[in-house]
């Protein structure tokens, strides 16, 4: 399912040449370019900028960051970019292998973001739960397996698409890129199966990993406090893996925030016959989901540290501002959380 999916279905309701509510539809049109431009932007400057590091040192996080990144990217360009253009035109444009490139597309881009997500929590959970796994393989190869992976649910998750949609006659003269479904409760069993594809079962399997992941958090900061009472000492984690794992937090966080309102209104207008699929609440909510591909970028660059400060610089010692962003820099969700981890 997709952006355009969701509209799709209102207007699959009607299955005619009704006109359109226009005011709603420049909201829409204005909201989508203004979703479109910022994602574009940022997520280009941030793989611009990974791909520069990588000639000095691509780590595990950033390897899993730059991945979402072109994720991201794909939800920009196939997903947002193509229902800009479908809203401003009305009807689906173009021949029917181009229908069906775009589905398929546009719900491969929302795979990849969602297990690129389950792929990187999986990693911050072996690097916390199973720290010894660094000394068996490399930081690389430990990556390279759980990204392949994320990307070949991706383009598999989307195989569906291709034969759901195609160019049909929705009135007299009007043709659009439309689902068919040969039974009455196919498109229930279409939305609730996108629903647990790429929502539930990522999310389900995000929550499992963050729940081992803060127990073992506690452990640590115990095992700390122990230290400073005079018991015996513990290793602990590093300041640098809580804080990649409280970027991972967040960015499951704003996944959550941002499609958690989408699914809901997909799963309402099609096991509730009388859900206002035509009104202004539905259109916002379906549209604010990409919302998620212009936060990744900015959680990124505020954990990282790697937005230009030039007058904190100016206004601190050299030497501060050239330790290492892994050991010094916190963002401002580290210091809210800071409680957390103080010894009482």
């Amino acid at each position: 399912m997709s952006l355009g999916a969701l509209s799709n279905l209102s207007l699959e309701l009607r299955a005619t040449d009704a006109p359109r509510d226009e005011q709603l539809a420049r909201v829409e049109i204005a909201l989508l370019g203004v979703i479109f431009v910022t994602a574009a932007l940022l997520n280009s400057a941030l793989l611009l900028l990974l791909l520069r590091r990588r000639r000095e040192r691509l780590t595990r996080m950033r390897l899993f960051v730059l991945h979402l990144c072109v994720a991201d990217l794909t939800v920009a360009f196939f997903q947002v970019c193509p229902q800009l253009v479908w809203d401003i035109t009305d009807r689906f444009v173009g021949p029917d292998p181009v229908c069906r490139l775009v589905k398929y597309l546009q719900v491969v881009g929302m795979f990849a973001s969602a297990y690129m997500i389950v792929a990187m929590t999986a990693d911050r959970y072996r690097a916390v739960c199973d720290p010894m796994a660094r000394l068996r393989r490399s930081g690389r190869a430990r990556c390279s397996a759980p990204v392949g992976a994320a990307w070949c649910v991706a383009l598999a998750g989307g195989l569906p698409q291709i034969f759901i949609f195609s160019r049909v006659q929705v009135a007299p003269g009007v043709f659009d890129c439309w689902a068919e479904f040969t039974e009455p409760w196919g498109l229930r069993a279409y939305v609730t199966w996108t629903a647990l594809a790429v929502f539930v079962v990522p999310v389900g399997a995000v929550l499992a990993c963050q729940v081992r992941i803060c127990r073992a958090v506690r452990a640590s900061v115990e095992a700390r406090c122990g230290e400073v009472q005079g018991q015996t000492r513990a290793p602990g984690l590093s300041r640098a893996r809580v804080k990649t794992v409280r970027m991972s937090v967040v960015i499951v966080v704003a996944y959550v925030a941002c499609w958690a309102p989408f699914f809901t209104v997909q799963l309402w207008s099609v096991w509730d016959s009388e859900a206002p699929t035509e009104s202004a609440m539905f259109t916002i909510l379906m549209l604010l989901a990409s919302l998620n591909s212009c936060a990744n970028p900015c959680i990124y660059l505020l954990f990282s540290g790697e937005l230009p400060k030039p007058r904190l610089c100016s206004r601190h010692k050299e030497k501060k501002c050239s330790v290492s962003e892994e050991a010094t820099i916190l963002s401002s969700v580290y210091l809210s959380l800071k409680s957390f981890s103080d010894c009482r």
